[in-house]
């Protein structure tokens, strides 16, 4: 097995460029950083390209089918790699995996309108998964799903689920040809508190910007819009936290 020192490794540099839109579109590849979400990715099937990592997790024995795509790395190409403060030591060349929307629509779906921060988004990830919804559409302006702090807040979810890039407006079309309820979420004069809707095997939420909502074209093309009554003093509830309350409620 290969032992790699330095950072200046050229295959290290190349894997540290990984975790760069650009240079994952160019290649088909990204980096994917920690065990957990490595041990996920490896339960899901996929194949990495390369594996490095510190000797601590050479044993692992869902590693040995790829012992000849690991390298071992010191601890310093570890820290150079990491995108966090304490990087865990383990990294996994992936390649990029983007799911489809199938020809006929059904189920439940949850779609993002321009939802910014990586830490939302990859929690309205782990949200869906955890409420049982399994397709989710990032649309135009949503945080990109391979930037390194998306995938750690997804926490490996994003193996459970099918993510899907596509804009918006013509899907909600689509969905509404198949006869599947969409909801928006804003407060207006037209909403109605989320409870006044019963759960359901097929519908589709959609969640909007962080500070803006969602966008004026999709709010007028739901069927219904739905609010969360705030019973204390808070102006608002974070995007992850209001979306977690009406999925559940929702797939109840």
């Amino acid at each position: 097995m290969e032992y790699i020192a330095s950072a200046k490794n050229e295959h290290i540099k190349n894997a540290k460029k990984l975790t760069v839109k650009k240079y994952q579109k160019e290649t088909g590849f990204y980096l994917l950083e920690g065990w957990h979400l490595v041990q996920e990715a490896l339960a899901a099937g996929q194949t990495p390209r390369r594996i490095y990592a510190t000797k601590k997790f050479l044993d692992k024995i869902e590693l040995r089918p790829f012992y000849e795509q690991t390298s071992e790395i010191s601890e310093a190409v570890a820290k150079h790699l990491g995108e966090t403060e304490t990087p865990q030591g383990i990294f996994a060349v992936m390649p990029l995996v983007l799911g489809s929307l199938p020809k006929t629509l059904s189920g439940q779906f949850l779609l993002l309108d321009q939802i910014q921060d990586p830490g939302n988004v990859g929690t309205l990830v782990r949200t869906a998964d955890a409420a049982g919804v399994k397709t989710i559409v990032f649309g135009a302006g949503t945080a990109d799903p391979y930037n390194p702090k998306v995938l750690r807040a997804m926490q490996g979810s994003q193996f459970h689920v099918n993510i899907v890039s596509a804009p918006l407006p013509p899907l909600v079309a689509q969905l509404q040809t198949a006869k599947i309820p969409v909801y928006g979420t804003e407060l207006n004069v037209n909403a109605k508190p989320y409870l006044a809707v019963e759960s359901a095997s097929q519908f589709a939420l959609i969640v909007g910007n962080e500070g803006n909502g969602m966008s004026q074209e999709l709010l007028a093309a739901t069927d219904t819009n739905l609010y969360i009554p705030i019973k204390g003093q808070a102006e608002s509830l974070n995007v992850a936290i209001a979306a977690a309350v009406v999925l559940f409620h929702l797939t109840a």
